[in-house]
Order: structure tokens, then C-alpha cells, then sequence
């Protein structure tokens, strides 16, 4: 199965439509938010996907009876602020990423094989071959910031894109949004 991740949106509409765009194309089965979406409509655009989409909430998503009712009303799952799956085998963990203490409990719990995290906009892991090789070790995947490339003094949106993680294989690719 094909999953693909996405995170902090941040009511970058267009970028959004790309994303599901490729979503659709590479035939993902599933889609994993990591928050931050912002302004609830945004959730509504993946009534596109072909696929389910299940999500968590980000620091910056304070309209959460909204978003609650966007995913419902898409039959997706928005699971709160942490959220568990299984897919083919594969647990993932979902946390937005705020508060770094939690994640490094998520991360040393060895609970999951995956967990899917945003917040920070940048890529991770860092350096990778593209594969999860399972050594007791949880993977983390951070697809960066899904909102259009933006030069600041701060870099916080000049990385990212989507992630596209084969389950079968337990490869998985970075693409670049505009």
C-alpha cells in the first residue's frame, strides 16, 4: 500500500491541489495529515483524494469543531493530537511535533514503526537512503511545510513538499511542491 504524508498546510489552498494532484496519481491508498492546517476549509479540498485521509491537529489549528466536522463530513479521521494507525503491518504514530519532550517520548517508546510529525518545516530524516530498514528504531517522517516556498529571515517556509512510503517495500520519497 501507498501512504502518502503531508503537514502544515497552513491554508495554502493551491498547494494542497498540487499535493492531492500527486496523491491521486501515484495512487496512495491513504493519506496522513500531521496538522496545521489552519483555516478548517482547507480539509474540504481533499474531498478530491482518492483516498481516506486521517489527520491530528497542529498548535495553529484552533478551530477545531471545524475541522472535526470537515473530516466527517469527507469521511476522514482527525484522531486529536496524537493519533495511531496500522497499515500493512506498520504502526504509525501521528503527533504534529510541538512540544519536542513528547516527541522524543513518542520517538523512544518504540511503540511504532513510523511516526509521521511536522511542525519544525524541515525534512525529515535529514539524510536517508529512501528505505526503513526495521531495527528496533522508530522512523520519522517529516514531509517539511506543504505551503509555497517562501524566503525569510526565519527559513520557515523554504523546505518541503510531500512524502509518498510504500509499505511493501518500506521506501519512501520527498517531492518538492512549488
Amino acid at each position: 500500500m501507498l501512504v502518502g504524508i503531508i503537514s502544515d498546510t497552513h491554508d495554502d489552498i493551491k498547494n494542497v491541489q498540487r499535493a492531492i494532484e500527486i496523491f491521486n496519481a501515484e495512487r496512495v491508498d491513504s493519506v496522513i495529515h500531521a496538522g496545521d492546517y489552519v483555516f478548517p476549509g482547507v480539509v474540504k479540498e481533499f474531498e478530491k483524494l482518492n483516498a481516506k485521509l486521517i489527520g491530528v491537529l497542529g498548535n495553529n489549528d484552533g478551530e477545531k469543531v471545524h475541522l472535526l466536522k470537515n473530516f466527517l463530513d469527507i469521511n476522514g479521521e482527525l484522531k486529536g493530537e496524537v493519533g495511531e494507525i496500522e497499515i500493512s503491518g506498520l504502526k504509525f504514530g501521528i503527533y504534529h511535533g510541538t512540544a519536542v519532550e513528547v516527541k522524543k517520548q513518542l520517538i523512544n517508546s518504540r511503540k511504532y514503526d513510523i511516526l509521521v510529525c511536522g511542525h519544525t518545516h524541515i525534512r525529515e530524516p535529514k539524510f536517508s537512503n529512501g528505505k526503513y530498514e526495521n531495527n528496533g528504531k522508530t522512523l520519522v517522517l517529516n514531509p517539511g511545510t506543504a505551503h509555497k516556498k517562501v524566503t525569510s529571515v526565519s527559513g520557515a517556509f523554504e523546505e518541503g513538499g510531500i512524502i509518498i512510503f510504500d509499505t511493501a517495500t518500506k521506501e519512501y520519497k520527498f517531492t518538492d511542491l512549488p
